[in-house]
């Protein structure tokens, strides 16, 4: 999604939004890969979760969300983008809410700053990103 921000918004604050959220999730990954390569897990492709079949991931776009974010341009792909990448967040803080009500899980402590991060950090953005779409909705 924030791959398509820088030709489809006119917004510097839309650019800086993606950035941020570029960087923090690729940060993310790079700490969940290693967190699995130390323990002699295999983490999933990158584009695995859209293989026909696989199952989605809470907060991830369908193809036809996804068709809708591309096609736009302007204030109507940042409106788009903005309740799309809320709905992303919200199903990361779901995932950590499924971790946290499994049974002994999130237990260690890298895993459990971890997912304290990701909720703090998720929560905030939301805040940003719905302060954001309500700019633009006046």
């Amino acid at each position: 999604m924030t791959a398509l921000v820088g030709m489809r918004t006119a917004s510097d604050d839309m650019r800086k939004l993606a950035l941020r959220i570029e960087l923090s999730q690729a940060d993310e990954i790079k700490m969940m890969q290693h967190w699995l390569e130390v323990r002699g897990q295999q983490a999933p492709g990158e584009h695995d979760h859209h293989m026909p079949g696989a199952p989605r991931m809470p907060g991830m776009l369908t193809p036809e969300e996804m068709d809708r974010l591309a096609g736009a341009k302007g204030v109507e792909f940042d409106r788009l983008f903005l309740e799309f990448m809320i709905k992303h967040h919200a199903g990361a803080l779901l995932m950590v809410d499924e971790l946290f009500s499994a049974s002994g899980a999130g237990q260690e402590s890298e895993v459990f700053a971890f997912a304290s991060d990701v909720i703090a950090d998720q929560k905030a953005e939301i805040d940003r990103m719905g302060a954001m779409l309500q700019e633009l909705q006046k």
